[in-house]
């Protein structure tokens, strides 16, 4: 496959040689030929240690009739205009060379382009579009690029469903979206197949573009069994919100609700919005939910939900789940108490210790604001290699929060820690350390450390952080 110019030159070679198109280059791969075409313009301007392309290409004296398929696809990527124009002309008896014409498409001469978009006018058909949309579309990015799009556009509306469902499941992202939009746009998909393509794409555009569709289509309520359940079981986030925020207009609101404790912020939000819309107080059924507080069945969505629409009073609420069993309750306890500017540092510290990464990671994020508070001994210990790696992340995390003397310490002590990320944030720490800007002339330890941190500076940044900490050099 060709992906680089590297590939694109040894393939430029081949065809010089006699290869033939077919056996070179994958001609349903946009990279190959894109690759071709940007290498065969480096051979001609650097790297003269190629055999001359040009010459065994398109030699001054060569008649373009008469020139081979593989010749004709070099000749099309000349240095020259001229060449590159007349061959053009040529290619109408190759249709293996469009690609190429859909590249000279968006040529940089004037009179190449516009002959590259007679050719690709008069050629293209629904069978070759589909061919070719991968490759029109990547140079549709291009300057000038945008013929080829419009034209691919107006050729493929007239595809049938069957026809272009191959776009509709092209690797490309950009090829699906593209095919997505002008099946929306024909009314070539019913609501339930947009459904399906919204919950089953990764691409968020094409979830969106879907979702959106298939709600706008409807047109009686029975037409919802088909598509709700699709939206509503989706992975994405972004799809089950539309299908939750479509509840409402299906008359069945109550649905919503089993949303409020969704793992994602924003289908929570929206479960916010129906559940208020028919009445109801989304924080009542929180603080329902959330009661009682070793409930194993409390889902976290519901704990950081009661943050998101409560008050400061729901922190009591809260508070008794930093204890609860399962670590994504307390994980989301911590961020709820933050949340709401309720966090105790004291009560906080023991869970910096927990077992499970995202509590501590939560924790040492709610303690950021107090870091100063908290003994530097303390965090320090809490760095050594006999504790768990997303405890020293989390207790440096504070460290180099608290800044100063303390900070620089911290980082300098892992330098050499076996823990690669560790230490990569450590190297990090230090390059950003500065003194505290107090007045207060610092103590020879911290020289002692910025000599540590040398290899990390250069002698002039080392001299002026010394200046700066009042130590001397």
């Amino acid at each position: 496959m060709l992906k680089d110019t590297e590939d694109g030159t040894a393939a430029a070679i081949r065809l010089a040689g006699g290869a033939s198109l077919h056996s070179t280059l994958d001609g349903a791969d946009p990279a190959e030929w894109l690759a071709l075409d940007a290498a065969v313009r480096e051979i001609a301007w650097h790297r003269p240690q190629y055999p001359p392309v040009w010459e065994l290409a398109a030699p001054p004296t060569a008649d373009p009739t008469r020139l081979g398929k593989s010749r004709l696809a070099l000749a099309l990527c000349h240095r020259d205009g001229r060449i590159r124009q007349e061959v053009v002309r040529q290619s109408v008896r190759h249709p293996g060379l469009l690609p190429l014409v859909v590249i000279r498409c968006a040529d940089w001469v004037g009179p190449v382009r516009e002959e590259a978009r007679t050719v690709l006018r008069e050629a293209l058909d629904v069978g070759s579009a589909l061919d070719l949309a991968p490759l029109v579309l990547r140079v549709g990015r291009r300057d000038r690029g945008d013929f080829g799009v419009d034209l691919l556009g107006r050729i493929l509306r007239r595809a049938s469903r069957g026809r272009l469902a191959v776009l509709l499941t092209d690797t490309d992202r950009v090829v699906r979206r593209f095919a997505y939009r002008l099946a929306v746009e024909g009314r070539l998909l019913r609501p339930s197949e947009l459904a399906l393509a919204a919950a089953g794409d990764q691409d968020i555009v094409v979830q969106d573009l879907c979702a959106t569709a298939a709600l706008t289509a409807l047109e009686d309520e029975d037409a919802y069994e088909e598509v709700l359940p699709p939206l509503l079981s989706a992975r994405n986030p972004r799809t089950r919100s539309a299908g939750v925020t479509a509840l409402r207009r299906a008359g069945r609101p109550g649905q919503a609700e089993a949303f409020l404790s969704d793992r994602s912020a924003l289908v929570r939000a929206c479960a916010r919005y129906v559940v208020r819309q028919q009445g109801a107080d989304p924080a009542v059924r929180y603080r329902e939910r959330c009661t009682p507080s070793d409930d194993p069945e409390l889902p976290p969505g519901a704990v950081i939900g009661l943050a998101e629409c409560g008050n400061r009073a729901d922190a009591g609420l809260l508070r008794p789940l930093l204890a609860h069993p399962a670590a994504g309750v307390r994980a989301r306890a911590v961020a709820g108490l933050r949340l709401l500017d309720r966090t105790d540092a004291e009560q906080l510290r023991p869970l910096l210790d927990d077992p499970a990464t995202g509590v501590v990671r939560e924790t040492a994020t709610a303690l950021l604001p107090s870091a100063g508070e908290l003994p530097a001994d303390w965090l320090l210990e809490r760095t050594g290699t006999d504790r768990p790696p997303h405890v020293r992340v989390g207790a440096f995390r504070l460290l180099d929060a608290r800044g100063g003397t303390v900070a620089l310490r911290a980082a300098v002590g892992l330098f050499q820690d076996p823990d690669m990320k560790l230490r990569a944030r450590a190297e990090q720490a230090a390059r950003r350390w500065h003194p505290p800007q107090d007045g207060q002339r610092a103590d020879a330890e911290v020289g002692e450390l910025l000599d540590r941190s040398r290899h990390l500076f250069s002698d002039d940044m080392l001299r002026r952080l010394k200046w700066e900490a009042g130590v001397d050099s």
